[in-house]
């Protein structure tokens, strides 16, 4: 794998992902619900899209009373940068006298009453896709072996900066004097990371094993 990125849960998204797509960089992102989707309180939750069946052909899911969501419109929310992200909304046409209503449907802040709420889902395809995708990577062993150096070289360098070099905030103003300070701290990491590397005979390995 030539290109890739390797982040936390916390830079997921479809406008990342696309973003990576467009410019044939290997995305290598935490999903967010990475590790609660493992629980069972995860898996035993019927509200979640992810625990109903989908069929691709007639494009509906199928609900735990066996009621279907067949998809009803297009919603599109645009992002501070300009990226438009589409997604399909499904509904169920019939929720009345439904026993895990209450369940399927939660919310404590409805100002409709629950007699006349419908099951709603909105899904984007793209990033289904993309997630499902990049899950794939990550478990795979290549996969782990870059997350594990991402935790190592990443959080590693920022707690020598703020623990070992008491680096708390930039001292500077102003965007391009903010870029300097770190560059420069940039600089200084790398010249520290090298010589600790000649001193342990590393050099050339860029990757710790797991």
């Amino acid at each position: 794998m030539n290109s890739y990125t390797a982040a936390d849960a916390g830079y997921e998204s479809e406008e990342n992902y696309s973003f990576l797509e467009d410019h044939r960089i290997t995305a290598m992102i935490k999903p967010a619900n990475y590790e609660i989707s493992r629980t069972k309180k995860y898996k035993a939750d019927i509200s979640r899209k992810e625990n109903m069946p989908y069929d691709p052909d007639g494009d509906f899911y199928t609900c735990r009373n066996g009621c279907r969501l067949y998809a009803c419109g297009i919603n599109e929310r645009k992002s501070f940068s300009g990226y438009i992200c589409r997604e399909t909304v499904y509904r169920c046409r019939d929720c009345d006298g439904c026993q895990y209503k209450a369940e399927c449907i939660k919310g404590r802040n409805w100002k409709i009453p629950e007699e006349e709420r419908f099951k709603r889902l909105s899904v984007s395809r793209t990033f289904e896709r993309q997630r499902k995708e990049c899950l794939e990577r990550i478990t795979s062993e290549e996969g782990i072996k870059l997350r594990v150096n991402r935790s190592i070289q990443a959080e590693g360098a920022f707690a020598l900066w703020k623990e070992d070099g008491s680096f708390r905030q930039f001292l500077c103003r102003g965007q391009a004097n903010v870029y300097a300070e770190s560059v420069l701290m940039a600089i200084a990491q790398n010249i520290d990371n090298l010589h600790r590397r000649i001193q342990n005979g590393k050099l050339g390995m860029h990757l710790y094993e797991v």
